[in-house]
């Protein structure tokens, strides 16, 4: 009868070790994680995701994470609407295959490619669109990357280049928004405020109706980032004539609803995440990031 005691509470014991891991493959195979399509940022890669990518799969076992390789590195300053046809293409197979939707994560300026995929693309199946620290409604700083690409510039005189033909066809350009040269950034932005409806086009209630089919938007930054400028961007905040921010609900853009945000937020799918000492270039490797703004809109 010992022998079998102890034949028995081993049995329990291995069941107890095993439990965890029967345990998540069980709730995986019930709720069925949906997809999740990763987009990369400007200069960036597939390979600067491999942490996300872990995060993901050890919170959500068994999920299929897709990174998109295209427009890597210097490809990434082509125009935004080449990258959305680009990315849009490798996207669509990976939505029509899921018949429960999928989740976005899109890092920086990828998140302006995200949202171009979201308004043009009818009847899409996309749940959770999460912008990872990725200037929403503009840019206009003297950061790294702006002397890095523009050496010539800096934040007050870049509207002269970026404001024209050429300067379009220029990735960062097409979200640059000049708070003193309001008028013709309206005027020549062929990306940005097309997609805001800072500017009148055929396509802006048809890309409304695309956009407002998500069914949450998570924006989430912070106020070390170092890159996105001002920080609030990365949720629909930005500066005046003053370069005093104006925070989302009091933009223009809010309270005209003109893509949405004000529709998602009285429908509850409106969320801000923000979070302190994060560098631009780590939201998408910090495990605090992942756990607080990202890990529960992947179900």
């Amino acid at each position: 009868m010992k022998s079998t005691s102890v034949v028995s509470t081993r049995r329990c014991g291995a069941a107890r070790l095993l439990w965890p891991v029967f345990g998540a493959c069980l709730v995986a195979a019930v709720i069925g994680y949906k997809p999740v399509v990763i987009v990369h940022g400007l200069f960036d890669s597939p390979g600067a995701f491999v942490n996300l990518m872990r995060f993901i799969n050890q919170s959500h076992p068994g999920t299929n994470v897709s990174v998109i390789d295209l427009y890597d590195h210097s490809a990434s300053l082509q125009p935004l609407w080449t990258q959305v046809e680009g990315f849009k293409a490798a996207i669509y197979p990976i939505l029509k295959n899921a018949e429960e939707g999928v989740h976005f994560i899109c890092y920086s300026q990828g998140g302006l490619i995200c949202r171009g995929i979201l308004s043009t693309l009818p009847n899409h199946n996309v749940h959770s669109f999460i912008s990872l620290s990725s200037p929403q409604a503009g840019q206009y700083g003297d950061t790294d990357y702006l002397k890095y690409i523009f050496p010539q510039f800096v934040k007050s005189n870049l509207f002269h280049l970026c404001y024209t033909s050429v300067g379009q066809r220029i990735s960062i350009c097409n979200y640059w928004k000049d708070p003193h040269h309001s008028d013709l950034y309206v005027n020549t932005s062929d990306y940005l405020a097309l997609l805001n409806g800072e500017r009148a086009h055929s396509n802006s209630t048809a890309w409304k109706k695309n956009f407002l089919q998500i069914k949450k938007l998570v924006l989430i930054g912070g106020p070390d980032d170092g890159v996105i400028t001002p920080w609030q961007s990365s949720q629909f905040g930005f500066y005046d004539d003053n370069e005093t921010v104006v925070e989302m609900k009091n933009q223009d853009v809010y309270l005209s609803d003109m893509f949405g945000l004000k529709t998602l937020n009285a429908r509850g799918d409106l969320y801000l995440c923000s979070m302190a000492d994060v560098e631009h270039v780590m939201w998408h490797s910090n495990q605090t990031v992942y756990d607080y703004c990202i890990d529960k809109w992947l179900i």
